[in-house]
């Protein structure tokens, strides 16, 4: 029996996890097996997955449509071989992948035959401005989408969702688009009733040259961080940041590990799980476009964020 894949993509800071961890917890029984892939050295999203365990595979350090193909092939390939094997598998990319050359990986043969695309996910913030959907990596990613899901529209300003619905229709008309309040999309949209037909080939567009537009920058310390003086420190950085997102303690609340998400100009701070002994106390990922933020400028600014020891 082949096991279908949702592809799930989305610019930076979109919604992606929110969307891939309510689809995990409410399962209703499904096996479902996901591969998460972070762009950078830290691989923070697989960490903010729901039950990360042995159903959550994570590929770091590059983007599966370009440097990582090979790993999602063989991650693929392994995930099949389980026994029992998953239902579904859920893919989530990198904000910086390009859909249609990881929509061309998965049409390899073999990969089609036991695993079909059976859909592609666009999750897109409400509040971006609907003449972003022309950039190039964003209309990529609308091009390829079967579902548009709407996220964050409890953030957005009033008629954003409606202006953002209007703009996506006219651009990739045959989408469904959806709202994803809390990441929440109807599971019959996502998943399949029956398995038991022929797997639907797809034509993704000619290859494109890989284009490297973002960098991403790690920041790690073994201390904990001031609440008051990080406020400082992204305010200083937000103007040279598309996309932050980290775990840590702070001295305001030792022993817990707080959620950090810095997205669309917007930072976003929740109480997260027991800090785990023997990982560094502050781990964040810094994406920006290539050149405007070096390590020594993030490494000195970061530097203040550390209380006093």
């Amino acid at each position: 029996m082949p096991v279908p894949i949702l592809l799930v993509t989305g610019f930076l800071g979109a919604g992606k996890t929110t969307v891939v961890n309510h689809l995990l917890a409410h399962a209703e029984g499904r096996r479902i097996a996901a591969v998460v892939n972070d762009f950078g050295a830290i691989n923070i999203d697989a960490e903010l997955i729901v039950g990360a365990s042995d159903g959550v595979i994570s590929l770091a350090n590059g983007c599966i449509c370009c440097s990582l193909e090979g790993d999602l092939l063989r991650t693929l390939s392994t995930l099949l071989r389980r026994d029992p094997k998953p239902e579904y598998i859920v893919i989530e990319t990198s904000g910086v992948a390009d859909p249609a050359d990881i929509v061309r990986n998965l049409m390899d043969p073999v990969i089609l035959r036991e695993a079909p695309l059976e859909t592609v996910l666009c999750v897109m913030d409400a509040a971006t401005p609907p003449a972003a959907l022309d950039d190039a990596l964003n209309r990529s990613q609308l091009r390829v989408a079967d579902i548009v899901a709407l996220s964050k529209l409890d953030l957005a300003e009033e008629g954003a969702g409606g202006r953002m619905r209007e703009a996506i229709r006219a651009r990739r008309a045959p989408a469904v688009v959806v709202d994803a309040q809390h990441g929440e999309i109807p599971s019959a949209l996502l998943f399949p009733a029956t398995v038991d037909r022929a797997p639907a080939r797809r034509e993704p567009g000619p290859k494109r040259p890989a284009e490297q537009r973002f960098e991403t920058l790690s920041w790690t310390s073994d201390h904990r961080i001031s609440l008051v003086r990080l406020q400082q420190a992204i305010g200083k950085l937000a103007p040279k940041l598309a996309r932050a997102k980290g775990l840590f303690e702070t001295v305001e609340q030792p022993g817990r590990q707080m959620v950090f998400q810095f997205a669309a100009g917007r930072a976003t701070l929740v109480p997260g799980e027991v800090a785990t002994p023997g990982v560094p106390a502050a781990r964040i990922v810094f994406i920006a476009e290539l050149g405007v933020l070096s390590k020594a400028e993030l490494d000195a600014i970061m530097a203040t964020c550390v209380a006093d020891r």
